[in-house]
């Protein structure tokens, strides 16, 4: 829900600063994404690598995800798949498909979360209550 006076970003105008923030680099170098299809005018396609945890099963590894951003993106969540096969509780093992209902960032989507808070949500502490 936005506050009286809060402005609203259009869809493609934040999906273009994502697209920049992912372009650029963040972070320590373990997540990155970017668009899977240049021609994709709705910018809806997107691809991510993410380098598992240190200190964990995952350490090391690398993971690959498809992103969808429908067109109730930011408003709703966007649909991440596991190219790379992982198993975590929330991740269908038939499809690779994360199940918005096991992963609380997804079920608990709001406008603020990015494809950046979806992608490193693991990592930070900060976020650790939105992400588990």
């Amino acid at each position: 829900m936005q506050a009286a006076g809060d402005v609203v970003v259009p869809r493609n105008f934040r999906l273009l600063e994502e697209l920049e923030k992912g372009e650029k680099g963040f972070g320590d170098g373990t997540v990155s994404y970017g668009m899977d299809d240049q021609d994709d005018i709705m910018m809806s396609s997107w691809t991510g690598t993410i380098i598992g945890p240190s200190n964990t099963v995952h350490d090391g590894r690398i993971y690959s995800v498809k992103i969808h951003c429908g067109e109730q993106y930011p408003n709703g969540p966007p649909i991440v798949r596991f190219v790379s096969r992982i198993v975590l509780n929330s991740v269908n093992q038939q499809n690779g498909t994360v199940e918005p209902r096991s992963f609380p960032l997804l079920a608990n989507w709001n406008r603020n979360y990015t494809i950046e808070t979806l992608a490193v949500c693991r990592r930070s502490s900060k976020r650790r209550n939105a992400c588990t």
